[in-house]
């Protein structure tokens, strides 16, 4: 893949920036923004994804709307006697994994769930322990979200 940061310019930064806002924007309406014509800002986009800058056009749903009202994350201190790769492919595998990441300090990896109930985030934690990924973990839920950001442009 190749590097497209090097010579991303503010024209490729604010095309990304309005596509996150709205993916499905009209070329000529980021072409009036950018000020460029629509065809330019289609080869800037081609260029974006072609290059791994823009990974994928996505739909920001709403949890709740789909039944996924419970927002968790669970710190976890890995049992790698278990295997980093099985877990890896366990939890890339999980539907209600929205995301996972590798941590540093005391814990291993910090897991964003969706569920529908905090039955979903027990069912979750036990399919973790039946795996013997777990060496130990701490859950939070989440009670409100003040601000949440797919993209954030600077």
């Amino acid at each position: 893949m190749a590097e497209y940061n090097a010579v991303m310019d503010e024209i490729d930064r604010k095309i990304i920036e309005l596509l996150a806002e709205d993916a499905r924007r009209a070329l000529a309406d980021i072409g009036a923004v950018v000020g460029l014509s629509p065809s330019s800002v289609n080869e800037r986009i081609r260029r974006l994804v072609a290059s791994g800058a823009i990974r994928r056009f996505t739909v920001d749903a709403d949890p709740a709307a789909l039944g996924l009202p419970v927002l968790a994350y669970v710190f976890v201190g890995l049992n790698y006697e278990a295997g980093e790769a099985a877990f890896k492919a366990f939890v890339s595998a999980a539907p209600e994994v929205v995301e996972c990441h590798h941590m540093t300090g005391g814990w291993s990896y910090l897991i964003k769930l969706r569920v529908d109930s905090l039955h979903g985030i027990e069912s979750f934690l036990e399919q973790l322990k039946e795996r013997r990924f777990l060496a130990r973990s701490e859950t939070m839920i989440s009670l409100s979200t003040v601000c949440e950001r797919g993209f954030v442009p600077y």
